[in-house]
């Protein structure tokens, strides 16, 4: 059935749509596990639900002359038991499908989306619209009063943000930094990734930054470079570490998008000589907050939307314009080490709390990525690594465990 709404895709979108591998399949995964076993049948009927409330994801992508676009479809979506790994392969060119899909495994509900359609504020608000209709049918009576929504109007949740808000034009480079140190050692094979999952808790971690006098970020951020300068072979110990960390852009511009709206800053620190973790914490706090300054972040995403105005780009075909694509975003890998992306605090509706166990999340990555989530004094960050090597995570996992803090990890298992 042919649809008679379709959309623009916004540039990060087309990003995620030229980079998309089966390592590394440009998608997310967000989870919320409650106290009960979950109930597919319900579930299924809470999906249908909240897709009445977000008709954002009933899309599928279709392929233009210039540039890919969305389009309305009647596909709809069937919950199942969760049997592949985590962050699928949910996109495939010429074939007809959802770019999401939603999951469940004992007491964990999972949505896995692909990154072109939403970015991790936007999945998270889908998710949560899910567990709150899920737990309205569970429960009849017992949540009728509640919704989880912005007010926004269907345009302001299709709008593509990055457009409305760009500014001044202008092809500066951002000079940043050169290659970054990535982990050595071979990746695993068949294009696998595994996936960690860390929980600690928030009353033991969050001290620990107090003390510092620096944001959990900055906390969790220097502990990662200590952690990968530490499995870093000798001979590249003066090679810089570099961690990117996006940044939600709702923080600085007025828009409800349910789509992607966020850029990326990196921090980096070169190890010319040993640096206790208090003052890589304090040295990284520093640069992060400077990143985060409003005129800093509003000259990014000029610069980064500069390119879809740049009236020798727009008319390229599309077949020639996505290898390029690809060879920039290769380029910019290689000047990052990992990526840390802090979901904040998860506040779902007070009364919803109760049925509630933690959050949690992941990324797709030809590179390590870590999500970080905090819920009712949980800390988890997921971790997702497409390298045999694991000595990075048991670096971290080491300090943290040696400055006192009681964690719990749990893995996926691999093919080596």
């Amino acid at each position: 059935m042919e649809s008679e709404n379709w959309y623009k895709l916004d540039n990060v979108a087309k990003v995620f749509l030229a980079t998309v591998s089966k390592r590394d399949t440009r998608s997310f995964r967000l989870s919320c596990t409650l106290k009960e076993d979950i109930e597919p049948d319900i579930l299924q009927k809470a999906v249908l639900l909240a897709i009445e409330d977000r008709p954002q994801v009933q899309v599928r992508i279709r392929r233009g002359i210039f540039w890919h676009y969305l389009e309305d479809t009647d596909i709809m979506p069937v919950v199942s038991e969760e049997h592949d790994r985590p962050c699928p392969l949910l996109y495939v060119p010429a074939r007809s499908m959802l770019h999401y899909q939603v999951t469940y495994f004992g007491k964990r509900i999972n949505m896995e989306m692909f990154h072109a359609l939403a970015d991790g504020t936007g999945g998270m608000e889908f998710l949560n619209i899910i567990v709150l209709h899920y737990l309205k049918l569970k429960y009849p009576g017992k949540f009728e009063d509640i919704a989880i929504h912005s007010g926004a109007s269907s345009d302001d949740l299709n709008q593509d943000s990055y457009r409305q808000f760009f500014g001044k034009p202008g092809l500066a480079r951002d000079k940043g930094s050169g290659k970054a140190y990535h982990p050595s050692g071979r990746r695993l094979p068949y294009d696998q990734l595994q996936f960690f999952e860390i929980h600690m808790p928030v009353d033991q971690i969050l001290p620990k930054a107090k003390e510092m006098k620096v944001s959990l970020t900055s906390y969790l951020g220097a502990a990662w470079m200590l952690a990968i300068h530490n499995d870093m072979p000798h001979r590249r110990r003066a090679t810089p570490v570099t961690i990117s960390l996006p940044v939600n852009l709702r923080n600085y511009y007025p828009s409800f998008t349910a789509r992607n709206f966020f850029n990326s800053v990196s921090v980096t620190h070169t190890f010319n000589e040993e640096i206790p973790l208090g003052e890589l914490a304090a040295e990284f706090d520093a640069e992060f907050k400077r990143l985060l300054s409003e005129e800093n972040i509003k000259k990014q995403m000029d610069r980064f939307e500069t390119m879809e105005y740049a009236a020798i780009v727009r008319p390229v075909p599309l077949a020639v314009k996505q290898p390029v694509v690809r060879l920039v975003s290769k380029a910019e890998g290689k000047r990052v080490s990992m990526v840390l992306s802090n979901m904040g605090i998860q506040r779902p509706p007070a009364s919803m709390t109760e049925y509630i166990e933690s959050y949690t999340g992941f990324c797709s990555s030809n590179n390590l990525f870590s999500t970080i989530f905090s819920y009712n004094g949980d800390l988890s960050l997921g971790v997702s690594s497409p390298y045999k090597n694991t000595g990075v995570v048991k670096n971290l996992v080491r300090s943290l465990s040696g400055a006192g803090i009681d964690i719990r990890v749990y893995a996926t298992e691999v093919i080596r």
